[in-house]
């Protein structure tokens, strides 16, 4: 039995190491794998440029929020939107919501990652997004709630094929959720593979906000 388990281990380290090379990876940079019903993806997280938003992201994942979480809202040609709800579209509980981080500089361009958020600047807590095509118009432009934009924190290092999977599948409207999934995507696990510079979650507490509402959707806008 002990004999089969480092089996196991030996042979899903071999496999991390075909799938992702850790030194193509920026040093100062986390690295992220998520499970998912239709594959793995392997994201890179920025943590120079968007330290508050890696630091909430990892401390979320280390809490083990995102397993059993689902991509509740696609839309093809512009971004698949999960992290935040369960399969009978109840958000979970997260903590309190982030300073917005979209003036870092980095752009919404496809298989980058982004917070989603209400239409309050500071607002994102757990959802997340990934582009699927290039998104300009969620980038910062001035620093107003209509031009504030989406801040991006990451980007897919591979996996990408699966993320366009998951943009493919049809989508339907539940109560009043739109463009959700017809046919369930989990995600079934969520391990940090590299921890880079991010501050530490503790950190956070003092880089948080009140939050405005405690039932308004995170979205990224409809294109």
């Amino acid at each position: 039995m002990k004999l089969n388990r480092w089996l196991i281990t030996l042979l899903a380290g071999v496999i991390l190491m075909s799938t992702i090379n850790l030194d193509d990876v920026e040093a100062t940079n986390s690295v992220v794998r998520f499970e998912t019903t239709k594959g793995d993806i392997i994201v890179e997280l920025f943590d120079e440029k968007a330290p508050l938003s890696v630091a909430n992201f990892i401390q979320y994942v280390d809490e083990g929020f995102y397993p059993d979480t689902i991509f509740h809202r696609v839309i093809p040609n512009f971004m698949i939107q999960g992290g935040g709800m369960t399969h009978d579209l109840q958000p979970k509980q997260t903590h309190p919501p982030i300073k917005n981080e979209a003036s870092n500089g980095l752009s919404n361009t496809r298989g980058t990652l982004a917070m989603a958020r209400t239409n309050v600047v500071d607002s994102a807590t757990a959802q997340f997004f990934i582009n699927v095509a290039d998104n300009p118009f969620l980038n910062f432009r001035v620093p107003t709630p209509e031009g504030y934009g989406y801040a991006v924190f990451g980007k897919v290092k591979t996996g990408m094929d699966v993320v366009d999977k998951i943009r493919d599948v049809k989508t339907g409207s539940i109560s009043y959720y739109q463009d959700v999934p017809k046919e369930t995507v989990f995600i079934k696990a969520a391990t940090v593979l590299r921890r880079g510079s991010a501050a530490p979650s503790e950190n956070l507490e003092e880089d948080t906000v009140t939050a405005n509402s405690t039932t308004a959707t995170e979205n990224a806008p409809t294109k």
